[in-house]
This record gives structure tokens, C-alpha cells and sequence, in this order.
């Protein structure tokens, strides 16, 4: 028999967004309202094209109804309320986004949802849960955090390209690390969301500590999202070589001149755009992620099963991101550097600022990944100031 559906909301229908509202309007479980802000007009009378590797191509798809801001929506209950817009709390906080959801006509009416977290970054989660936790004291905050490896931009408005990659890990937010089950009470909370999210095809895993999982992936976030907005070119510029495609690439110099040279031997034979930058980049980013793995490994002490940080992080997040992209067939350019292009203000401070931030608490030394901030910062200041201007 046929599971009833159930109401959800979703908050950003921008390419992730839009490719989990397909994903949970397509299983079968859920009825799908959702937020589009800027192209509201646009999806109701056109739709959107979905062109998927993985889940297929569909045109004009439509979400069940679609509105223009979440005060309309709060009409009805809903069991899940998502948020995949990007958390840029210098504009908004989680808890502004959702307040018609939070305010006493609407509890009063209705049981307070599960939100779902579909963000980049770390600590996300916290406002909101602070925010629930002042209207229902006694009652444990329903906040599930999440790490996505989705891969889609939004091309013309209404065109979105999404390549095979679908992984979504789901954690119940918690105030404290290192736990190592779900109670029975938030298994099933994890269960119910990511069976929503199965029925539609989507790759689903439940991980008892989310903040870690977050932790590592936001590592790619860092290296290969932040730095590409530096520089205004994608992560191919790393590792990809046009002249010799088929070719790993070779610091020719003298790596004693190098800029980092007692890291250049870890990263001897990956793939790069060229000497200088097999050289010299490649065991900076290197040097990067072993201080983000310093912090990590005080922010998640070692657990019985144990290391809770992988100790070989740096050495395998290169060597895949090498394999990835140097062979020069994979084309995604991160949001971060879209978001730059376009003029709209980055997640740099859930990225990057939260991880510096921790690094200062802990008296951990993390003085690449400052001075990465300290230069974001320049970037980030000049598009919130073209933002008011608008």
C-alpha cells in the first residue's frame, strides 16, 4: 500500500533546492511547497528544466505549489521544513528566514516542524536551534544538519545542470560532539526524512555525529570554493594542464626554493596546471588542510572506534580532487566562485570565519587559513556593499 504523502517545505529554490524538490516530489512521499524569491514568477509559469546525469532530464518540472515568500506559505502544517538557500548570516539569520513558522498564531495552530539544514558550512544550526529552544524551553529542538555532495548550477533562471554526484548525510543537531549512536527517538526522526528523500532516488546515509561529517566536507568547501572566488578561476586551474592533459605535472624547479617545501614531497605526483604550481600551490593547500586538521582532531578528540578526523585528510582530499579534476573532463565551477561572479555575497563566514573563529577558542595556529579569511573578507565587504545598494 501507498505510503500517504505528507507536506513539506522547502526554503531556496535555487540548483540544490531545486534538485531536492524534484527528488521529493518525485518518490511519491511528499507534497512539495516551495520558496522561489527571486524566479517565483518564472518556475509558476515555465517550470524548471531539470538536466540530471544521475536522476534524468525533465522539463518545466513544477513543485506542487510554489510560493513567493515563506509568510504566504505558513497557511499550513508541515512536517519538514528544508532550507537550501545559503547561509550569509551577515544578510539573514535562520531564525528571520522562518520566523512566520515561529510565530505564536502559527505554533498555536500548528506543531512546530523538523527543520532540515541543506547548507554549506559549520555551526548553521546553531541560531535556529537557540531560537526554538527560547519558545519551547522543555522540548529538544527537531534540527537535522546535514553534508551534501550535490553538485548543480543554475544556468538562464530556470535551467538546472546536475551531474552523478548525490550524497546526502543526515545527523540530529546537537550542542555537544562525540556521540556515537541515535537514540530511538532520533533514529526514527532521521528515518522518516530520508526515506522521503530515498523513495526519489536520492543517495541517503544517517550519521550519529554530524558536525564532524560536516567538518571534513567543509574542507572541500575551504580549498576548492573559498580560494577558486579568490582567484576567479575553478579548481581545473589547480590541477588541469591544457597542453599536456594526459600528463601529471612535475615541479621542475629547484623545490627548495619553494614556498613550501617541506610539504612539496607530500604532494609529489599529483596532477597540476603547471610546475610552478605543483611547486609551490599544491603543498600550500597541502599546509591549508593539515591546520584545518589540527583544529579538527581538538574540536573531535579521538573516539574507541577511533580517529573521529581522518589523520591521512590532507594527503586524500588532494589525491581525489587531483584524480577529479586532472584530467580536465569535470567542468563544475563551486558557488562560492559563481557567487562572486555575480555579485552576490558568499557563505564565506559559515565556511572559512567559523573555522578561524574555532582555531582562536581553542589556541589552535592556523595562519594560512587567516590570512585566506583576511583576503575573503576584502571580496565578501565589496559585495555586501553593492547588495544595499540595490
Amino acid at each position: 500500500m501507498a505510503s500517504e504523502k505528507t507536506d513539506v517545505l522547502l526554503i531556496g529554490l535555487g540548483a540544490v533546492g531545486a534538485v531536492y524538490a524534484f527528488v521529493m516530489q518525485n518518490g511519491g512521499r511528499a507534497r512539495v511547497t516551495a520558496i522561489a524569491r527571486s524566479n517565483c514568477e518564472a518556475v509558476k509559469a515555465h517550470g524548471l528544466n531539470i538536466k540530471s546525469d544521475k536522476f534524468g532530464n525533465f522539463d518545466a518540472f513544477k513543485p506542487d505549489r510554489v510560493c513567493a515568500s515563506v509568510a504566504e506559505a505558513a497557511d499550513q502544517p508541515y512536517s519538514h521544513v528544508i532550507v537550501t538557500t545559503k547561509a550569509v548570516p551577515e544578510l539573514i539569520q535562520t531564525s528571520d528566514l522562518v520566523a512566520p513558522l515561529l510565530t505564536p498564531e502559527y505554533i498555536d495552530r500548528f506543531p512546530i516542524p523538523t527543520f532540515v539544514l541543506m547548507q554549506n558550512g559549520l555551526n548553521v544550526e546553531a541560531n535556529l536551534y537557540e531560537t526554538l529552544k527560547k519558545l519551547r524551553p522543555v522540548e529538544e529542538p527537531k534540527i537535522i544538519g546535514t553534508a551534501l555532495w550535490t553538485m548543480a548550477n543554475m544556468r538562464d533562471g530556470n535551467v538546472v545542470e546536475h551531474n552523478q554526484s548525490d550524497r546526502a548525510v543526515l545527523g540530529v543537531y546537537r550542542t555537544m560532539a562525540n556521540y556515537t549512536d541515535n537514540t530511538p527517538e532520533e533514529a526514527a526522526l532521521l528515518s522518516t526524512f530520508a526515506d522521503i528523500l530515498i523513495a526519489g532516488g536520492a543517495h541517503v546515509e544517517i550519521e550519529p555525529e554530524i558536525q564532524r561529517v560536516k567538518y571534513n566536507k567543509n574542507v572541500y568547501n575551504v580549498c576548492f570554493g573559498v580560494i577558486p572566488a579568490i582567484t576567479r578561476f575553478p579548481t581545473t586551474a589547480i590541477f588541469y594542464s591544457s597542453h599536456s592533459p594526459e600528463k601529471k605535472q612535475t615541479p621542475t624547479a629547484n623545490t627548495d626554493d619553494s614556498l613550501a617545501a617541506a610539504s612539496a614531497s607530500k604532494t609529489a605526483g599529483l596532477c597540476s596546471a603547471s610546475p610552478v604550481i605543483a611547486a609551490n600551490t599544491l603543498p600550500w593547500l597541502y599546509d591549508c588542510i593539515t591546520e584545518i586538521h589540527a583544529l579538527g582532531t581538538t574540536l573531535f578528540p579521538e573516539r574507541d572506534a577511533g580517529p573521529a578526523i581522518n589523520p591521512n585528510l590532507a594527503a586524500d582530499v588532494l589525491a581525489f580532487t587531483s584524480d577529479m579534476y586532472g584530467g580536465g573532463h569535470y567542468a563544475h565551477r563551486p558557488s562560492t566562485l559563481v557567487d562572486v561572479e555575480v555579485g552576490r555575497p558568499t557563505e564565506v563566514e559559515v565556511i572559512l570565519g567559523e573555522l578561524v573563529r574555532m582555531a582562536r577558542r581553542e589556541g589552535v595556529a592556523v595562519p594560512r587559513l587567516e590570512s585566506v579569511y583576511a583576503l575573503m573578507l576584502i571580496i565578501q565587504n565589496q559585495l555586501l556593499c553593492q547588495n544595499r545598494e540595490k
